[in-house]
């Protein structure tokens, strides 16, 4: 299938941080974790799809974590700002001769930023524990960034809206 076909089959829609996306579960299960927030499902997921006209998943960073799984299409490079200010790439993709993964973990509290870097899409899910709430996500601003992490500012630049 091409970009188009999956975005309407999977019912997906633009999404806040760049790509297409469709949630698919969230769990009955609540819990008070953390603390601090209003009773969340213990689990969700999601379909998350970059493609060529959105190749971008703009800087964020998610309280809770999240496995990303890749199903199909081309590789999705990840910049992870963790919170010690260690960068790190990696690949989700196919091709594990090449280094690449198939699942990638990103802990809450780290910074994340996806790109395609070549081919018409890329599409991985992604389960979220406890699960995803948008008050939980926080999108990259630019004086944070430079101010916290003047090192990385020169990679992480252009996934800053």
């Amino acid at each position: 299938m091409n970009k188009r076909q999956l975005i309407d089959k999977l019912s997906l829609a633009p999404h806040i941080e760049g790509g297409y996306f469709s949630r698919t579960y969230s769990s009955d299960l609540k819990t008070d974790i953390p603390a601090d927030s209003k009773p969340r499902c213990l689990l969700s997921s999601i379909f998350y799809m970059l493609t060529d006209d959105s190749p971008i998943g703009y800087l964020h960073k998610n309280k809770s974590d999240i496995i990303h799984y890749f199903h199909g299409g081309s590789p999705l490079t990840y910049l992870i700002l963790h919170p010690d200010g260690t960068l790190e790439t990696k690949v989700l993709g196919a091709d594990l001769d090449k280094g690449q993964q198939l699942q990638l973990i990103v802990r809450g509290g780290c910074w994340k930023a996806t790109e395609l870097e070549e081919g018409e899409f890329g599409l991985i899910s992604e389960a979220v524990s406890p699960g995803f709430e948008y008050d939980d996500m926080e999108l990259a601003e630019q004086t944070i960034i430079k101010n916290q992490f003047p090192h990385a500012w020169d990679r992480l630049s252009k996934y800053v809206r």
